[in-house]
């Protein structure tokens, strides 16, 4: 039984009530902190999007200069680049989709979390009331301090209505935020298969312009098998890709200065008076030295950079990115094929001569798209990336020596 009040003391049952109502009160109806895990896919998201703008944006160019194209050649070049860029842009918006899956995933669990911290005190206090509301109105007659109690439960009742009224509608408010999440996460399934089934559309497109190709090339079939011999040869002579790359560029710069030597000049009438050399050739010369515009072969994140020591103890040459699985390798820039193929210890590499003594070095490659000898352009597809966790690694040289991509990358 309750005991009467003593020198302005609250009844016990007006303490559990409250209590019930202090708790209440006190339970957060803010915003969250921030939440590091959703930080991440947030940026996650960001990235993604801005990947599918570019490869969109990459894609309408070539899919442009394509149709503005007249050489059947160049046409197909282009065309299989610009379906290579419309893959990209489909794994960019499938990441992009699977970021906004797991930031739902995670608001729905935390939401959870504060719905239920949320919801006890209001259920308890809410017990509490209907306990108190099935007391027998006559004990208030008989058991003393019972009217009292009333009394006191009555102002507080009256006093932290409005709060409480504020807190369910709150507690409501939860409610409507979790079917809305619900909902973001169904559209956010949905477009992740719509997205999905569209990659799948642009491969097959990527394959049939592939097998055109192929068909249109059986003409070269005879310099394409001398090319692959030749290569062939040069791969078991070379002990380590670094001398490999070292030969390719070699016979690269013989052909490029072969291909560059003037024809004859008359002797000047007068010793010393012979004109300089004409401007063509002075820009000619001095761009050699600038890299060619450059992109990343592959979306992904940042493994490892330039100068980075391996686990055992290497100095990375390159970069190493980790794409998604199957993921859609290009071309970094325009060039010849010089290689193509597995080497040593490499399942699938690509070296692709720039001229100028700038050459390019991707390995982690699977199912190869290209062959010794060919013409590509900047983002013609190279192959598709090798395993369930693919590494794709890219190494640019220049006369031999490697050279940071990310500057280079950042300037274009």
């Amino acid at each position: 039984m309750d005991s009467a009040p003593a020198g302005g003391s609250i009844p016990r049952s007006s303490q559990v009530l409250l209590a019930l109502l202090a708790l209440v009160a006190a339970t957060p109806a803010g915003a969250l902190d921030r939440d590091p895990l959703i930080a991440e896919q947030q940026r996650a998201l960001a990235g993604a999007k801005r990947d599918a703008a570019t490869a969109e944006r990459r894609a309408r160019q070539l899919e442009h200069q394509a149709r503005a194209v007249g050489r059947a050649a160049e046409r197909a070049e282009a065309e299989q680049a610009a379906a290579a860029a419309a893959i990209q842009e489909s794994e960019a918006r499938i990441a992009a989709a699977e970021a906004r899956i797991g930031i739902v995933d995670r608001l729905q669990a935390r939401q959870r979390a504060r719905l239920a911290e949320r919801q006890g005190p209001i259920v308890r206090l809410t017990a509490a009331l209907q306990t108190m509301a099935r007391r027998p109105a006559a004990l208030a007659l008989v058991q003393p301090g019972s009217v009292d109690d009333m009394v006191h439960v009555r102002a507080l009742l009256g006093s932290t209505l409005p709060d409480i009224r504020a807190r369910t509608a709150g507690l409501r408010a939860e409610v409507a935020r979790a079917d809305a999440l619900r909902h973001q996460a169904e559209r956010a399934v949905s477009a992740l298969r719509h997205e999905q089934r569209q990659l799948e559309i642009r491969r097959q497109a990527l394959a049939r312009l592939e097998a055109d190709q192929r068909r249109r090339s059986q003409g070269l079939v005879d310099d394409a098998m001398a090319e692959q011999d030749r290569m062939i040869a040069m791969g078991e002579k070379a002990r380590d890709i670094t001398e490999l790359i070292a030969d390719l560029g070699d016979q690269a710069g013989v052909r490029a200065r072969l291909a560059s030597l003037p024809g004859p000049r008359l002797r000047p009438s007068a010793p010393g008076a012979a004109p300089p050399p004409p401007p063509e050739m002075l820009r000619l010369a001095a761009e050699a030295h600038a890299p060619p515009p450059y992109r990343l072969p592959v979306l992904g994140k940042l493994v490892s950079g330039m100068g980075e020591l391996s686990e055992s103890g290497i100095r990375a040459k390159g970069l190493t990115l980790a794409p998604a699985r199957g993921a859609q390798i290009v071309s970094p820039a325009a060039g010849r094929i010089a290689f193509a193929g597995p080497f040593r210890g490499y399942t699938g590499i690509v070296i692709i001569d720039h001229d100028d003594g700038w050459a390019t070095l991707v390995t982690g490659l699977g199912r190869l798209s290209v062959r010794v000898g060919q013409e590509v352009i900047q983002g013609s597809p190279l192959g598709v990336a090798l395993g369930a966790s693919p590494r794709i690694t890219v190494e640019l040289r220049h006369d031999g020596a490697p050279v940071d991509i990310l500057p280079i990358v950042a300037r274009g």
